[in-house]
C-alpha cells in the first residue's frame, strides 16, 4: 500500500562557481526510474560539453521494494558527487525525486574536500529552490446537508484540516470532502454530531493529494 511521503514542490535549480568551475543543479519530481533515466539523458544532451553530470535519484513507489536509490559519480573521485547529493535527498525524507549536477571544469583541481562542498552546496540550492510538499493518502466523501449546516462545517473541517474541494448549491447543500486516510472516521462522528444524524455523509473514493510543508 502507498504511504504518505515528501518530494519536490517544483523544478528547482542552482549555481554554483568554485575556481571557475560552474556547478549547474537541476532537481525534478521523477515517479519511475525510466523518468529518471531519460530527465539525466536529456542534462547530458543540454550540456553535451560538460565535464561531469552526477546526480542521486529515489524513484518507485515509497515504501515497497520497488523503490530505487542510485547515485553516480560520473568520473569524479568515489564518494565526491553522487553519494552527498543523495544525502541530501534521503536527509529531508525525498522520494520521487531526481537532482543532477553538471560541471563545467575550470582548468583549477579542487580536491575531494572541495568537490564534496561544491556538488553538495549545488545539490543543496537546487532541492531548496523545488520546494517540498507532502503527498498524502485520503479519502473523498460526498456530503448533503441544509443550508444552516454548511457554515459550521466550512468552520469546522478548515479546523481540522478536511479539504472542502467542491460544493453544490441545490435543495440542500453538497459537498466534496477529502480527508487524509487515518482521519475517516472523525470525519463521520463530526458530521454526524453536527446535525444530529441528519447529514447524508458517505465515502466515494480513495484519493491522492498535495499539500504544503510548513
Amino acid at each position: 500500500m502507498a504511504v504518505d511521503y515528501r518530494t519536490y514542490e517544483k523544478r528547482g535549480t542552482s549555481e554554483i562557481v568554485e575556481k571557475k568551475s560552474r556547478f549547474l543543479g537541476d532537481a525534478v519530481r521523477v515517479k519511475t526510474l525510466e523518468e529518471a533515466e531519460a530527465y539525466i539523458a536529456q542534462v547530458r544532451k543540454e550540456h553535451y560539453d560538460a565535464r561531469h553530470h552526477c546526480f542521486a535519484y529515489v524513484t518507485g513507489e515509497p515504501g515497497t521494494p520497488d523503490e530505487i536509490v542510485r547515485s553516480s559519480d560520473d568520473g569524479e573521485p568515489s564518494g565526491t558527487a553522487g553519494k552527498p547529493m543523495l544525502e541530501i535527498l534521503t536527509g529531508r525524507g525525498l522520494h520521487q525525486c531526481l537532482i543532477v549536477v553538471t560541471r563545467y571544469f575550470g582548468g583549477t583541481l579542487l580536491g575531494t574536500g572541495g568537490l564534496v562542498r561544491a556538488y553538495s552546496a549545488a545539490a543543496k540550492e537546487a532541492v531548496e529552490d523545488a520546494g517540498m510538499i507532502a503527498v498524502r493518502q485520503g479519502m473523498r466523501f460526498r456530503i448533503r446537508c441544509t443550508y444552516p449546516a454548511l457554515g459550521k462545517f466550512q468552520y469546522l473541517f478548515q479546523k481540522e484540516g478536511f479539504s472542502i474541494e467542491h460544493i453544490e448549491y441545490g435543495a440542500d447543500v453538497e459537498l466534496s470532502v477529502v480527508t487524509p486516510a487515518t482521519e475517516c472516521e472523525k470525519l463521520v462522528r463530526l458530521v454526524a454530531e453536527t446535525t444530529d444524524g441528519t447529514a447524508l455523509c458517505e465515502k466515494t473514493g480513495a484519493v491522492t493529494y498535495e499539500e504544503q510543508v510548513g
